[in-house]
């Protein structure tokens, strides 16, 4: 260290200052411009990706509310379309129960009107059973009352005695 401070030269000491100096202006000139200028283009760049970027999250957040608003609207038709399936099906259930309960009535008052008319035929059937029935044994006391001519007269007497005159 000695020896540098003994050997030290003003002029050499002017000219490397002057050297570099002029240096680090043609490094200013030529590089650090570049440089520098790279540095912020890449830093612009690098701003610009990161706002698009956002941007497109901001328009991924629309789009999946949208899709989110689009599955709610689907869902609620769905839904809506299906309460409609089931009062359709409930209306259609009931028409047809009223249907067959109307068929059933009348089949039902077709049965007794049938009911009613086999019976009355079966009664009026039995009426004149009885009555030919009745007729006949009718004929048979008569004739053994009628055979004798005394028991004839008696029954004429009886019967006058009961009739009265008007």
């Amino acid at each position: 260290m000695d020896k540098l401070i003994n050997d030290f030269s003003f002029g050499l000491f002017f000219w490397q200052i002057l050297l570099f100096v002029g240096l680090l202006l043609l490094l200013r000139k030529f590089a650090w411009k570049p440089i520098l200028e790279a540095v912020n283009n890449r830093e612009e760049g690098i701003k610009n990706a990161l706002e698009s970027a956002e941007a497109a999250k901001k328009e991924m957040q629309n789009l999946q509310a949208d899709n989110e608003r689009i599955l709610n609207e689907a869902r609620a038709e769905r839904d809506g379309m299906l309460k409609e399936a089931r009062q359709l099906k409930e209306s259609m259930i009931a028409d047809a129960k009223s249907e067959a309960q109307t068929e059933a009535d009348k089949i039902v008052a077709q049965a007794q009107a049938t009911i009613e008319s086999e019976k009355k035929a079966a009664i009026a059937d039995l009426k004149s059973q009885v009555a030919g029935l009745s007729v006949e044994i009718a004929e048979k006391v008569v004739r053994k009352e009628l055979a004798n001519k005394d028991k004839q007269l008696e029954l004429v007497e009886s019967m006058l005695g009961d009739v009265t005159l008007n």
